[in-house]
């Protein structure tokens, strides 16, 4: 379910890669036998109704083509899901070839929505590096990965529990995932918790009374519930013993449960949109608002907040980053603090020699500090000032005089926003951490929400090191950024896909 949950944050314009590649996996059986197995892999569709707190929000199918040497996964999606009065659309569409193994050998992505337009390529040649490459209407980014392993998506992960014969109750598998955004590994744990036996709707007639279609037979399914811990962040499914997915629960707290395609598709499509949209236009005050501040029209409150102090429910903390910083976490008390005095006092001159923070330094495939237009930039903007502090300042105020602020643009590389010169919070903050490692100062990403009129939209940012990490938002040109600022993640906007836990789920008061 990981394409379908990253799919659901491009809604809020978050998620930049299209999700997590399994690169090495404890639980792996014989590649023989396995290959042997997923040759009784059943062709055909599945669909999937998308709901958010009791109303449907999406739709989904999975068709899976087998070949004599090749297996092909198409997913489809289709959102429709109303924030701030709005009904933000979001489709797509991604076609994976597998081999016999179920290794991946080539996947093709499209996202169509509100915050813009942009596809995802990977190749993987010869079990030794993959090929990335995401392209908007306006640029691309392209980026060549050495594996040491074979990968393997983990929408997949299912196909391989279950023709490994994995599924047994009880039984627990860890796995490393690898982000092409990042670079990075990190630990995730599968368990089969138990099986149960589902009842699913296979087939439907339609009801003239209600003018919608209704369910006409019912199928008994068994399924076992897979637990998948990452990063703290929990997701369950159930998956039948062919590998199919009948009915989850995402970290956003969407359900996805399989149906008949008429309950599926037809209804959503015949749904009243307007009424939910409608319903969306005055969120209550403390709300988690489902799209970006610029998206919605909102900014900061002047004169800056110096303190916000939020209680936090209906979510689990474990896995965010709520620490740190000025941010203080108390029980569910986040006290969240405006930098001044001695933090904004670097104890270092420019450029930082810190091997500690050699990560905060080096450029990323979406943050080319070391791209020479980018370090000419920071040297103009920068001079001779070797104050980190002051420099850090400087680049704030450049980057949100020289970038328009507009909703949905693209992909945000940083050269492409160098040269482009708009975009939204995501194009503002990668554009300002190269230009601040390019100067010599250690930057990172942030990603979390900002409290502006009475709620709580997401929104990105930056932070730099000057002896401690000090937040930054160029978006709006605050150096440092004021308490409004409520950071969830830290470390590359792929790890943005956190924010989801928090839509529809998370509450805070404002103390």
């Amino acid at each position: 379910m990981t394409r379908r949950t990253l799919a659901v944050a491009i809604l809020g314009a978050w998620v930049l890669s299209l999700g997590w590649l399994v690169k090495r996996q404890v639980f792996r059986p014989a590649g023989a036998r396995l290959a042997e197995a997923a040759l009784s892999v059943p062709p055909g569709p599945a669909y999937y109704r998308l709901e958010l707190s009791g109303q449907q929000v999406g739709f989904a199918s999975s068709t899976i083509d087998t070949t004599p040497t090749a297996i092909r996964v198409t997913d489809l999606l289709v959102l429709r899901y109303p924030a701030a009065g709005v009904l933000r659309r979001t489709a797509a569409l991604s076609r994976a070839v597998l081999s016999r193994g179920l290794r991946l050998e080539s996947l093709d992505a499209k996202f169509n929505g509100d915050p813009g337009r942009f596809s995802f390529g990977g190749l993987v040649s010869g079990d030794t590096l993959l090929t990335v490459t995401i392209s908007s209407p306006m640029d691309s980014t392209t980026t060549r990965l050495p594996l040491a392993h074979p990968i393997l998506l983990p929408t997949v992960m299912p196909l391989r529990l279950a023709f490994g014969g994995e599924l047994k109750p009880g039984r627990s598998y860890a796995s490393a995932v690898f982000d092409p955004m990042l670079l990075t590994e990190r630990a995730v744990q599968v368990s089969v918790a138990r099986d149960s036996t589902l009842i699913v709707a296979d087939s439907a007639g339609y009801d003239s009374t209600a003018m919608a279609w209704v369910p006409a037979r019912f199928d008994t399914v068994r399924a076992f519930l897979i637990t998948q811990v990452d990063g703290g962040v929990t997701t369950q499914a159930w998956i039948d013993g062919q590998g199919r997915v009948v009915r989850a629960e995402t970290p956003a707290g969407f359900t996805v449960e399989r149906s008949a395609f008429e309950l599926a598709f037809e209804n959503f499509r015949h749904r009243d949109t307007t009424h939910l949209a409608l319903a969306s236009a005055s969120p209550p005050p403390g709300s988690v608002v489902g799209t970006t501040a610029i998206a919605a029209g909102a900014s900061p409150a002047r004169p800056s907040l110096s303190i916000l102090r939020v209680r936090l429910s209906g979510v689990t903390l474990a896995g965010f980053q709520l620490e740190g910083g000025g941010q203080h976490l108390r029980g569910d008390t986040l006290e969240v603090q405006l930098d001044t005095g001695a933090r904004l006092q670097a104890r270092y001159a420019l450029p930082a020699r810190d091997t500690a923070l050699r990560g905060a330094l080096a450029p990323e495939p979406l943050i080319q500090s070391d791209d020479p237009r980018v370090q000419a930039q920071a040297r103009q903007i920068v001079g001779a000032e070797r104050d980190p502090a002051r420099a850090a300042r400087l680049i704030a105020g450049w980057v949100s005089r020289q970038v328009a602020r507009q909703a949905g643009v693209g992909v945000p590389g940083a050269v492409q926003v160098l040269g482009r010169r708009r975009g939204d919070c995501n194009e503002h903050t990668v554009l300002y951490v190269a230009l601040a490692r390019a100067a010599g100062i250690p930057a990172r990403t942030a990603a979390g929400l900002l409290y502006a009129g009475g709620r709580f939209y997401y929104h990105a940012w930056a932070e730099v090191y000057l002896g401690d990490w000090v937040a930054v938002d160029p978006t709006f040109g605050q150096f440092p950024a004021d308490a409004a600022h409520l950071r969830v993640s830290t470390g590359g906007l792929a790890r943005q896909m956190e924010l989801l836990r928090l839509t529809g789920s998370l509450k805070l008061e404002v103390l």
